[in-house]
């Protein structure tokens, strides 16, 4: 699976940790940044990995921030880019099978380098599940376009 993966200067060491343990895996995966601790504007690195996702150039993202949560908020606002933060397995098995999510972020801060790598193995492991999610993922693709067309 070719998969994006980005963070911000808090999450730097567990992107890192996150990059080589997909790449033990098997994954192909893509570095957006940032490459070092110095501060930097995390929307530049959700953005990037967003549109990598919509050129398909990845077929998933893995954002990477102190809580998760700016991450989420950012890639979300990239029409057609569905973004949740997993800080669970739960959570993270439902942010695909429920709502089929390309991007799954995490936050530094929240969980540890085990728990991530958990996360990431269930969330590459779950698909959409269809069914009634079908409707619900469908209707929010439609809230978007309306959007989209009542702003132009």
């Amino acid at each position: 699976m070719k998969i994006a993966i980005g963070c911000d200067e808090a999450a730097f060491q567990l992107k890192e940790i996150i990059k080589e343990y997909l790449i033990q895996r098997g994954e192909d995966v893509e570095d957006f940044g940032v490459y070092d601790t110095k501060p930097v504007l995390y929307p530049d690195i959700a953005v990037k990995v967003s549109k990598s996702i919509l050129e398909g150039k990845n077929e998933r993202g893995i954002l990477l921030c102190g809580t998760g949560i700016g991450m989420a908020i950012t890639a979300n606002k990239v029409p057609g880019i569905r973004a949740a933060v997993c800080h669970d397995p739960y959570s993270a098995e439902r942010a695909r099978k429920s709502n089929n999510v390309q991007i799954m972020t995490l936050g530094a801060r929240v969980v540890g380098t085990e728990l991530a790598k958990t996360l990431v193995d269930i969330w590459l492991k779950s698909d959409f599940a269809g069914g009634n999610s079908t409707e619900k993922v469908n209707r929010i693709n439609e809230y978007e376009k309306e959007f989209l067309n009542n702003c132009k």
